[in-house]
């Protein structure tokens, strides 16, 4: 496809990432409301216990999640990927549904579990459905623009705390109406979604392999995949600049509310709000301006999309410094503000990144692994994050190495060397 084509993609491009925006939007939001609802939910469940066992509850379903990805990216990679999106949709809402209706510990964590199986095949199959259509200056702001449902998703989520002290909805009520408002979307998506039009990177190798030992044919194996992909050094320092600043962010996200709640004594409902609406509104400031930003400075050098990714990293700096040593709530929120603008440049371009160092048909595969690894980090990060608040660790050390972890990160990624300005040729 030439420059041209692919710098002016059609309304079919657009109406594929809006459709997909409230996919997204409902993802977050069924995970934002667990650290939201937390006091109500352990008041009616009280054999969870502690910190620990709640931080075991946010783990599970990382764990799973993680370990199915590459699975769901490689599914992605096979089959149409509107099959794996309407699929995962549909049945992680039906069991959001049912997690309004556990009992004890036990049914929750079964509940997460299976929460992260089907949430787990959504995320690569819909960055690169985005990807296939969106091929030129594009990409960026198309996947920024996707990653602003997860914002609006994580901000929904964060006011699900009123909704859990409410006496007429409660968290099970909260639970209950979000799967079903997934349910009933998937139906009408799965005639609405298209496949990514003839002649794009994507179609192309499904009818044109190359002779290049690196690209991946239609009938590549799994295991050569993985192969493929662990033997790019791109792919791996990109793997662990994915991971190491998602440590950070999902403590974020699952914990900010409670560590806000027990440092400035708030209600549950206005801890949830103040947790997330902020760095979430930046968030979606910084996908917009990091996603522009990465597109125009592709125009002038195909590490565009690093170095605003890198710029992001180091918002992180003090960022994290200031949550952990911040003695107001108006200060928390400042810092937790700078976080999400940061958040924001480095969220939108991983997968279009991803799109300069890997071929076309491993991209949800490669995108799969992404996750396995830096989400599986981030089940153990909320798991010993509580920990470490049972045995009273003082929370400016615990994020002061989560700073050093961001550094580190900003580092690694300014080490990958693209393949050229954008993935239209195997990596």
């Amino acid at each position: 496809m030439t420059d041209s084509t692919a710098s002016t993609p059609g309304r079919t491009a657009w109406l594929m990432v809006l459709l997909l925006v409230p996919v997204a939007l409902l993802n977050y939001m069924d995970r934002q409301m667990l650290a939201a609802m937390k006091t109500s939910m352990m008041t009616d469940l009280p054999d969870i216990g502690s910190k620990a066992n709640w931080g075991l509850v946010l783990g599970t379903f990382k764990w799973v999640y993680a370990l199915l990805s590459p699975v769901g990216g490689a599914l992605a990679d096979r089959l149409e990927k509107r099959y794996v999106i309407c699929g995962s949709l549909f049945v992680w809402s039906a069991v959001t549904w049912w997690t309004g209706h556990t009992d004890n510990f036990q049914q929750l964590l079964a509940a997460r579990a299976l929460m992260g199986m089907s949430e787990a095949f959504y995320m690569p199959a819909a960055l690169a459905l985005i990807t296939d259509f969106h091929l030129g200056p594009t990409r960026s702001r198309a996947v920024g623009f996707h990653q602003m449902g997860i914002y609006a998703g994580t901000i929904l989520g964060g006011f699900a705390g009123y909704a859990a002290d409410a006496p007429d909805i409660g968290w099970r009520g909260a639970f209950s109406f979000s799967g079903l408002a997934g349910v009933v979307y998937a139906l009408p998506l799965f005639w609405l979604l298209k496949n990514p039009p003839a002649g794009t990177d994507s179609a192309n190798t499904q009818t044109k392999p190359t002779a290049n030992t690196n690209t991946a044919s239609p009938h590549q194996s799994f295991a050569s995949a993985t192969a493929t992909l662990f033997s790019n050094r791109n792919f791996l320092l990109l793997v662990a600049c994915f991971t190491l600043p998602a440590l950070a962010g999902w403590v974020v996200r699952d914990w900010m509310p409670d560590i806000l709640k027990e440092r400035f004594h708030l209600g549950q409902g206005k801890a949830g709000v103040s947790a997330v609406l902020y760095v979430q509104l930046a968030c979606l400031a910084g996908v917009g301006i990091g996603g522009w930003l990465a597109d125009r400075w592709m125009l002038l050098t195909p590490r565009g999309r690093i170095l605003t990714s890198a710029c992001g990293m180091l918002l992180f700096l003090p960022a994290l410094f200031g949550v952990g040593n911040a003695t107001t709530l108006g200060m928390a929120i400042g810092f937790l503000i700078l976080f999400g603008l940061g958040w924001g440049f480095f969220d939108c371009n991983n997968m279009p990144i991803l799109c300069q160092i890997v071929p076309p048909r491993l991209r949800a595969t490669g995108y799969g692994f992404m996750n396995l690894v830096s989400i599986a980090c981030g089940g153990f990060a909320d798991w010993g994050f509580g920990a470490l608040r049972d045995r009273h660790v003082p929370l400016n050390l615990i994020f002061g190495a989560f700073a050093a972890l961001a550094l580190l990160s900003a580092l690694l990624i300014l080490r990958i060397r693209p393949q050229g300005p954008e993935s239209t040729q195997p990596a």
